[in-house]
C-alpha cells in the first residue's frame, strides 16, 4: 500500500492547488490512500487571526469538498478526511466537534505550545532548554489523550540545533517512549527532505535524531505534508523518504490501525 495522509489545501494559505488537484495527482502518483489533512481551523477565544490555517469558517467547506471529493473517485482512490492539529487543551471540544462531524483522524503536530496566540513557531523558538522541555512535555500530553493517529515531524523542535543536546536527548526519549506506549508511529517528512534535497533544510526530518531514536523502535508513517500537487508524483522523494528510514533500520506501517 502506498498511502499519505499529511495533506493540505489552500485555506491553510500556504499551500497551491485545488483540493481536486491534489487529488489527480495522488492517483498520477500511484497513491491508494489519500488523507486529507489542513490544518486546524481553530475559533480563538480573543481576536487572533491565525495566517497559517483555515478559518473555522471555512471548515464545512473543507469537509464538503473533500467528502465530496471521496464519491467522485472512489473506485480510483481512497480518500480520507482529517485534520493536523496542534494540542491546545482549552480548545479540545472543538476537535471533538469535528470528530462528531465526520473528521476522522488528527495528526499530532506541536507547531505552537499550548495556544498559537502566545507562542511563538515551534520550529523557530526551541532554542533554550525550557522551550525544548515544554515541547516534549505538550507533546506527550497530547499523546495521552488518546485523539491523535499519529506524529508529524516529531523532530521539528530540532530545527534550530545542528546536533542533540542533554535536553534534546531528553525530549527525544519522552516523545519517543510515549508513542512507542501508545502505539502511535511517527512521521518522517517528506516536506522538510524535499528542502534538504534541494539545498535549502528546514532543520527537520534530522539526521541525528533519528540515529539517536532508534534504539525506540518506534513505527514510522511517511508523511508527504503536500502543499504543492506536485509533491505527490514526486516518486523520487518518495524512494528517497522509503530508503532513509529502511537503512535506519525503522518498521515503515502505511496506517495506525
Amino acid at each position: 500500500m502506498k498511502n499519505n495522509f499529511h495533506t493540505h489545501t489552500a485555506r491553510c494559505q500556504h499551500a497551491v492547488g485545488t483540493d481536486e488537484a491534489y487529488v489527480k495527482a495522488a492517483i498520477e502518483g500511484g497513491f491508494d490512500v489519500l488523507g486529507f489533512a489542513d490544518h486546524a481551523p481553530w475559533r480563538f477565544r480573543t481576536d487572533y487571526v491565525s495566517g497559517c490555517r483555515m478559518t473555522a469558517d471555512e471548515w464545512p467547506d473543507y469537509r464538503r469538498s473533500v467528502l465530496a471529493l471521496r464519491e467522485k473517485y472512489a473506485n480510483r482512490i481512497s480518500i480520507r478526511l482529517g485534520v493536523e492539529s496542534e494540542y491546545f487543551p482549552r480548545y479540545l471540544d472543538q476537535l471533538r466537534r469535528m470528530r462528531d462531524e465526520g473528521c476522522e483522524y488528527f495528526i499530532l503536530a506541536s507547531h505552537f505550545l499550548y495556544s498559537e496566540e502566545e507562542s511563538p513557531y515551534t520550529g523557530r523558538s526551541c532554542e533554550s532548554e525550557e522551550m525544548v522541555r515544554r515541547y516534549a512535555e505538550q507533546t506527550v500530553e497530547g499523546i495521552r489523550t488518546g485523539l491523535y493517529c499519529y506524529i508529524a515531524h516529531p523532530d521539528l523542535y530540532m530545527s534550530t540545533h545542528r546536533e542533540l543536546t542533554p535536553a534534546c536527548m531528553e525530549a527525544a526519549d519522552m516523545i519517543c517512549q510515549a508513542a512507542k506506549e501508545a502505539h502511535m508511529p511517527i512521521e518522517y517528512n517528506l516536506l522538510g527532505l524535499m528542502d534538504e534535497l534541494r539545498g535549502r533544510p528546514r532543520g527537520y526530518p534530522h539526521a541525528a535524531f533519528w540515529e539517536y531514536v532508534r534504539k525506540w523502535g518506534n513505527d514510522v508513517i511517511i508523511g508527504v505534508d503536500a502543499h504543492d500537487p506536485s509533491m505527490l508524483t514526486n516518486q523520487a522523494l518518495w524512494d528517497a523518504g522509503i530508503n532513509r528510514v529502511r537503512n535506519l533500520g525503522f518498521r515503515i506501517v502505511t496506517d495506525w490501525k
